[in-house]
Parts: structure tokens; sequence; C-alpha cells
């Protein structure tokens, strides 16, 4: 995950102050991609880093660690599903799940606007709690700090986790392989569509509510069964689309995929269709994709289709050999490429 809305940058070359960043991995358009390309990693060049995670991947006298960080500005802080809270914890969880690790400790980093209600801050710090047991982590230590009224937005928070990689497990774009399939866990665009009605008092007849949820428990259960996982990514800031292009990317692999097989729920279906939006480029909170051996995807499917958060996970397309391109297979029988958007279609949705 990443979030661009509070750093602010004057750079060299012409880039939009509102472009994210994640040192780890960047997620939601070119301009993201252009950052990180152009300033990022030209200035913190090391081979972690240049492995475009979710995470950096650490290795001390044998023992493997998995470590990530995130912050998230979500306005509104409340939306149905979640809060900014519940996010910060699955958010930071489930970027270590994508790097093979056990999410074990976590960090909260708290900015605090001046006469935040306390009574609000509670309920924040509540689903915190409800979220690390639930992901089975513990928050070890932490921050807060207020900033004058009107210069914090209410709440900022950051989240940095560590993890552990047992034994072998190696995933990485790296390790794609020409014939892998690509499973995605679940249906698209519930948590970008959620955090917008709530933020603009839209009214779809319906409640669409995110799916927020930690990944670490379908990804654990995986890797539990021997499953040999080449590359995962979870499917936020940009969504489907977006992770496909970045991987792809990282890769020098192409990729197809069959627009018939992505899952899209009708109310979000319809939401989008109303909104102007396109549900591949929609931000998901529990939703990931993998990269596996074609002899293994059906244990894979299995696996999921027995958990919560995979009972809808599908194979939506394959790895062929290229230079790192996306193209869909359209409803229609036609083709389309799929690319970075150049600006961020719902912005402040985590």
């Amino acid at each position: 995950m990443s979030n661009k809305d509070s750093f602010t940058l004057n750079c060299p070359t012409p880039l939009a102050a509102d472009a994210a960043i994640s040192l780890a991995h960047g997620s939601g358009g070119a301009l993201t991609h252009q950052l990180l390309e152009q300033l990022i990693l030209p200035a913190f060049h090391n081979p972690m880093l240049d492995a475009r995670h979710d995470g950096a991947v650490l290795e001390f006298d044998g023992i493997r660690l998995a470590f990530s960080t995130d912050s998230y500005v979500v306005q509104p802080l409340f939306f149905p599903g979640g809060n900014i809270g519940d996010l910060a914890i699955n958010g930071t969880v489930s970027d270590l799940a994508m790097c093979g690790a056990t999410p074990r400790y976590l960090s909260a980093g708290l900015i605090l606007e001046e006469g935040f209600p306390m009574e609000q801050l509670e309920r924040i710090i509540s689903s915190m709690q409800v979220a690390a047991k639930q992901a089975d982590v513990e928050l070890v230590t932490g921050d807060t700090k207020v900033v004058e009224k009107g210069c914090g937005d209410g709440v900022f928070i950051n989240t940095s986790g560590i993890g552990i990689i047992e034994g072998n497990t190696s995933i990485s774009p790296a390790r794609i392989e020409k014939g892998d399939l690509i499973i995605l866990s679940g249906d698209l665009g519930r948590h970008g569509i959620a955090v917008m009605a709530a933020r603009e008092g839209l009214d779809f007849g319906v409640t669409i509510a995110s799916d927020t949820a930690p990944l670490s428990l379908p990804v654990l259960s995986l890797l539990a069964a021997g499953i040999d996982l080449h590359c995962l990514r979870d499917l936020t800031r940009g969504g489907l689309a977006t992770a496909l292009v970045e991987v792809a990317g990282t890769a020098q692999a192409d990729f197809t995929i069959e627009e018939r097989a992505i899952p899209v729920s009708e109310p979000v279906r319809g939401a989008c269709e109303v909104l102007g939006l396109d549900p591949l480029y929609v931000a998901n909170e529990g939703r990931f994709i993998a990269w596996v051996k074609a002899a293994e995807a059906e244990q894979v499917l299995e696996i999921l289709h027995g958990h919560p958060l995979g009972a809808g996970a599908c194979i939506i397309g394959q790895v062929t050999e290229g230079r790192g391109t996306v193209t869909m297979e359209t409803h229609i029988g036609g083709k389309r490429a799929i690319d970075m958007l150049s600006g961020e279609q719902l912005p402040r949705i985590c």
C-alpha cells in the first residue's frame, strides 16, 4: 500500500505535488511510478529497495524478516465496513503477508489535529485493537504528535510492521515464469466505492462496505499447504490494473487477463457506471493477486475457497514471454491494453 496526500516535494523533474511515496512499493498511477523512478530509487538505491516489493526482505544471522511501513490519510475517517484505525493495521499486516511473512509486531504513529474529539479517537483505537487481535499481531511501540487546528484533518496514522519469513519462502516479481496463472482472491472495488459514497453522501440503494481485512490469514494458509507462491500483490491504490502493470514491468513478462473472469459485484459495477469509474482501477483493501504454477492453481483455489477472504477466488489470466505489458481480452472478444492512470481516480481512500 502507499499513500500520496501528505507529501509535497520540490523536484528537479516536474511531478505532481500529491504523488504517492512508498519506498518499498508504489501504487496509484503513472505519477507515482515517475516519482519512484526519477527521485526515490536513484537516491536510495539498494538491493532491498530495488526488489520493488510490498516490503523489504532483510536477513540477520540466518533469520529472514519482512519490514513495511505505510501512512493513512483517508477521508472520511469512518466509512461502511471500517475506519482509519483498522485500515492502518490491516494494510501493514497485508503488506507483510505479500512478502510471505508471518506478521508479528507493529508500530503506530498518530498525528492528531488540535481539538480532535476524544470519542472518535477512542473508536479508532478500539478498532485498531480488534484488528490487531484478528491478525494475531502485537502493537509494541508508537508515537503521537499534535498539530495546530486546521493542519491535520483530524488524524493521520502511520503503521510499520515486522514479520518473519519461514524456511526458503521466496516471493517476488523476479520469480514469475512463463505459464504461471494469475489468481484473484475476490471481487473488486468495494473499498474505493465505500469511501467515495461516504465522502460524498451518495446513495446507491444498497450499502457497499469496504473489504478491509488482514490478508495474512489466507496467504499463510497457502504457505502452510506448501504452495510455491511465485509472487503476491495486494490491490490497494490503483486497483487491479495498476498492480498488474507494476509487476509486469518489474518481472519483464507479459500478462493476459480475461475481462469475463474478473468478478465485480453488481452494486459496485452500478456505482462505477454512475460515477464514470473503471472498477479495474478502484482501490481494494482485502484483495490480492497471486502468480502460481499452473499445476498448483486448482489447489490454490481449493484452499482460498475454504477461507472467508478467498471465497470468490478465480483464475483471471496467465503469463507469457514479453517485455512487461498487460492485455485484457474483453467481453466482446477484442483486446485492450491495460496501463497506469495518469492521475488518481479516487484520492484520499487510504
